[in-house]
């Protein structure tokens, strides 16, 4: 193979409104044991399994919809990709007092290296990419800012 094959290893699995959050972070932890981040990037694993969470909870609360959850590992991102039926796509907006929702993407924003919604035909894709930490120096705002902190 040559420099520019990329190896990657993926899953997917639909989430029906019938299920709840707990069988998505469940079903995620499994597939991200097989990659051994619990034990070499614990963080990042919490990280990817709040945005699971919140993904999957925008999808069945605010769209009505059922999700789609996809991850992709290509050994330089683990993309998680949730699909649903709405085509609002969603934005972050600062927690407030006044308000009991909202915060979900706010805190997509903050733990994964990058994140995108995009519209499809028959709804929405949020991918979020997170890169676990190659060297003890190596953080979430290091990589996120190009190694300048």
């Amino acid at each position: 193979m040559g420099e520019s094959s990329v190896r990657a290893v993926g899953w997917a699995r639909s989430l029906p409104m019938s299920s709840d959050v707990k069988a998505a972070r469940d079903w995620t932890r499994e597939r991200l044991q097989t990659l051994g981040w619990q034990t070499s990037a614990p963080e990042t694993v919490d990280a990817v399994l709040l945005t699971v969470s919140e993904l999957v909870t925008n999808a069945h609360l605010h769209a009505h919809s059922s999700a789609q959850l996809v991850m992709t590992w290509d050994n330089d991102c683990l993309h998680v990709a949730v699909h649903d039926t709405s085509a609002d796509l969603p934005t972050p907006r600062t927690p407030s007092l006044d308000r009991t929702g909202g915060r979900g993407m706010f805190l997509v924003d903050a733990v994964a290296d990058s994140w995108e919604a995009r519209p499809c035909p028959y709804g929405k894709t949020v991918l979020a990419c997170f890169s676990p930490p190659t060297s003890a120096g190596d953080t979430k705002e290091n990589h996120r800012h190009g190694g300048q902190a």
